[in-house]
């Protein structure tokens, strides 16, 4: 029986002189105490050394793939060769499986084989004859370092690291920019304070303040490369009758040197998102088109990559950033959240606020098995994005609208519509309506919607006439049922019917 051993320094193949020391696992460790019992127990018959540390980078590799590398081939056919009827003990199952296909050998892997690994590594100085510690530990380090380079340099996180990467450094670049663009409109804002009231864009405006400087300048500058013509002209006017203090040029310089800054990181922010853009078709093109680049980038980078992202299921990537506002609702046993950084998707923000539940929990299931092709598919289409899509976006427009198909008559259809009708959310303000001094409101407005009120008054009124007249209809038909069968009765039983009228005069005509 022999045993294979994989060391940095090559292959060794010991053969065991005992077999039936396998037996007894639990007291093998008492066979290896010193290397003179050791030997007893195992006999170097090869070992094969690796020329230079890409050979046993290659080795390496191989073995953890579960393959057959080049030099163990080697070993290999010159053993099975000598002697068929052998069995191998193999440290690896995945490895052991290899081997026995290409070279019909028996492999063995249990328990038993993992104590005799464990026992042959604590004396493997003594076993590996010809073989100097120094050299070993050297050829052990080499491939440390190679085999950690090797994992880094062919990794499949690291595309989604550079995503998760430019995603945090854009919304950095964002927060950054607000903050430089508040300083910038504060601080001019005391020289010329007309113009950001004027200018509603914020680059528009920085750009006016680097070409122009102080208010005096205005006039005499073409501005018609940055502003509309309206536009140019109510800040020319403005800038004439402007009531703001008067700056020194250093100040204007300080200014100028901040819109500078500006400028140039809202350019390399447009490079950036366009490069995140690109990233994410080509890696994730089905995500992309369902969320967005953004929406999808942040997921991802929450999730750490897009094979984790992938492993969760639909309900996890609905909810996926507000995971504090989760565990406060089930803490405090209140409802759960809707959604989470899926919130910011156009799908969900198109959605009336009581829908926005719904579209969420679609498009998270959509959503999820669009990442799992996109990271364990074999072609990068997006295919599947967009026949989701095109759902998402016709269940989304059933949700708002309703079902205006017709069922079996108008009324349930009308009822139906009625049901599913998206109303409108936004309550304006009508200020004719706020009357503060005394008397009567005279106001055409009012007076018409005061009749709009009694006309639905009466409309309403009118419905609930309507309806007690036809309860008392179906009463009088009630009633009429039970007179008729009262008298069917009175026919049958006659002679007893004959003499009650009778009597009943009788008392009729006493009383007169």
């Amino acid at each position: 029986m022999l045993v294979l051993y994989e060391t940095p320094a090559g292959y060794a193949i010991f053969k065991l002189l005992d077999e039936k020391k396998l037996e007894k696992v639990d007291n093998l460790y008492l066979e290896f105490e010193t290397p003179e019992k050791a030997g007893k127990l195992l006999k170097l018959q090869h070992f094969e050394k690796f020329n230079d540390t890409t050979e046993a980078l290659a080795a390496a590799t191989a073995a953890v793939e579960g393959k057959v590398s080049k030099p163990l081939k080697k070993t290999l056919k010159k053993l099975v060769n000598d002697d068929l009827q052998t069995s191998l003990l193999v440290a690896d199952a995945k490895l052991g499986n290899s081997i026995r296909d290409k070279f019909a050998v028996q492999c063995v892997y249990n328990n038993s084989v993992q104590e005799l690994m464990r026992c042959i590594r604590q004396q493997a100085d003594s076993l590996l004859v010809g073989m100097p510690k120094r050299e070993i530990t050297a050829m052990a380090l080499g491939l440390a370092h190679s085999l950690s380079r090797y994992k880094l340099k062919f990794s499949p996180d690291k595309i989604d690291t550079m995503i998760v990467q430019a995603q945090c450094l854009l919304d950095d670049l964002d927060k950054e920019l607000n903050n430089y663009i508040m300083r910038v409109r504060e601080w001019y804002g005391w020289h010329f304070p007309e113009l950001g009231k004027l200018i509603t864009d914020n680059i528009a405006f920085v750009k006016v303040i680097k070409l122009v400087g102080t208010r005096e300048n205005m006039i005499q500058i073409d501005l018609s490369d940055i502003l509309p013509e309206d536009v140019e002209e109510k800040v020319k006017e403005a800038a004439e009758i402007s009531m703001g203090t008067e700056i020194s040029e250093e100040d204007i310089i300080n200014i100028q040197c901040l819109c500078d800054e500006i400028i140039s990181i809202n350019d390399y922010r447009t490079h950036l998102y366009d490069y995140l853009k690109t990233r994410m078709m080509a890696m994730a093109p089905n995500l992309t088109i369902l969320v967005g680049e953004t929406v999808g980038a942040r997921l991802i980078a929450h999730a750490g990559s897009l094979i984790n992202l992938a492993k969760h299921p639909s309900s996890t990537v609905q909810i996926l950033g507000a995971e504090k506002a989760l565990f406060r609702a089930l803490k405090t046993k209140k409802d759960t959240p809707k959604y989470g950084l899926i919130y910011h998707a156009n799908l969900v923000g198109q959605a009336s606020l009581k829908n926005k539940g719904k579209m969420s929990r679609s498009l998270a299931a959509k959503s999820s098995l669009a990442t799992r092709v996109d990271a364990f598919g074999e072609e990068a289409s997006f295919e599947l994005g967009a026949a989701h899509k095109v759902k998402l976006e016709s269940r989304l427009r059933l949700l708002e609208e309703g079902n205006l198909r017709k069922l079996s008559g108008t009324g349930k259809a009308k009822a139906k519509f009625e049901k599913y009708q998206a109303k409108s959310e936004v309550y304006t303000y009508k200020p004719e309506l706020d009357f503060t001094l005394g008397g009567k409101r005279k106001h055409k407005d009012a007076n018409e919607e005061d009749k709009d009120d009694t006309e639905a008054a009466t409309s309403s009124k009118a419905a609930e006439d309507s309806v007690v007249a036809e309860e008392e209809v179906a009463e009088v038909t009630t009633e009429k049922k039970k007179k008729k069968k009262k008298n069917k009765r009175k026919d049958e039983a006659a002679p007893e019917t004959e003499s009650a009228p009778a009597k009943k005069k009788s008392k009729k005509s006493d009383s007169d």
